[in-house]
């Protein structure tokens, strides 16, 4: 009887002990907003609209009502379609719970190496990002952006 107890304990162990170091290598939650906001970057470089709008919840709003999901694809695909590259200088990526959500904050630089579709839109901006998980997978629901350093012109 003692022995069965053991191998009963034994397999419990052997069970359960993969499910808890499986556990322990899911990202934090920071982590994953970092990873997709790194995502959205390396996809406006590359010219995937796809890997672009992954991230972004079927709602999401960016700078209030200037540009959607939808729009902000068709924009990447429209630039990669006309062989325009952008280029993404990410700054640090500032993470703050607020409840069952997350803000991200960053700065980010887009430079072009033609003044085609985009030149209007190009520059230094700070960007705040709200999050939220669904089905436990984190998505940005809302964008707001704002030039960090103006130009003469603007």
């Amino acid at each position: 009887m003692i022995g069965t107890t053991r191998f009963m304990c034994l397999l419990i162990v052997l069970i359960v002990l993969p499910m808890g170091v499986s556990a322990c290598r899911h990202p934090p939650d920071e982590e994953q907003v970092r990873q997709a906001i790194a995502a959205v970057s390396r996809g406006a470089e590359s010219g995937s609209a796809g890997d672009v709008v992954a991230p972004l919840s079927k709602d999401f709003d960016g700078n209030a009502g200037e540009l959607d999901r939808r729009s902000l694809g068709n924009m990447v695909r429209l630039v990669a379609f006309r062989g325009e590259h952008v280029g993404v200088t990410m700054g640090p990526v500032t993470i703050e719970h607020r409840g069952a959500r997350i803000v991200a904050t960053f700065t980010v630089g887009l430079s072009s190496g033609s003044g085609g579709l985009l030149p209007g839109r190009l520059g230094v901006y700070q960007v705040e990002s709200a999050w939220r998980q669904e089905d436990g997978e984190w998505l940005c629901y809302s964008a707001s952006w704002k030039r960090a350093i103006s130009s003469p012109d603007d």
